[in-house]
């Protein structure tokens, strides 16, 4: 079996260090981004199994990113999770709006965040199993 690739956007190169070194001692390989540019370069790239995302970065932001990767048949059934210290009811429901699969807050516990990784993983869809996906907002 390959190991799910995961795709890690965060401007602050701190968080980014933490959840490379999280992720890939539970197996994924991680590839990492600092900006909404540079995430979709990578994205288009190494095709995530899954990608975890900032909002507030410098340029584009993480909303902006989300939704291009959306629009993008390539990655319209990638999940995405937005992790974010925005903890306000409008900004998680803008982040659903724009197509994310899951809102986590900062600080936030790296257990957690690989519990919520493997939940949506599981729920795409695997070849072979009909094409069906039960990834729920």
């Amino acid at each position: 079996m390959r190991h799910k690739r995961i795709l890690v956007v965060d401007d602050e190169v701190y968080i980014a260090h933490i959840l490379e070194f999280s992720l890939g001692m539970e197996g994924y390989r991680v590839v990492t981004a600092t900006d909404g540019n540079e995430a979709l370069k990578k994205a288009a790239e190494d095709n995530p199994d899954l990608i975890v995302l900032d909002i507030m970065m410098p340029g584009m932001d993480g909303y902006e990113v989300c939704r291009r990767l959306k629009a993008d048949e390539q990655f319209a059934e990638t999940p995405i999770i937005l992790l974010t210290a925005m903890d306000g009811e409008a900004d998680r429901d803008k982040g659903m709006e724009v197509g994310a699969s899951a809102y986590m807050t900062k600080p936030f516990r790296p257990a957690e965040l690989i519990a919520r990784i493997r939940g949506l993983l599981e729920a795409v869809a695997e070849p072979g199993d009909g094409g069906h996906s039960s990834l729920a907002s």
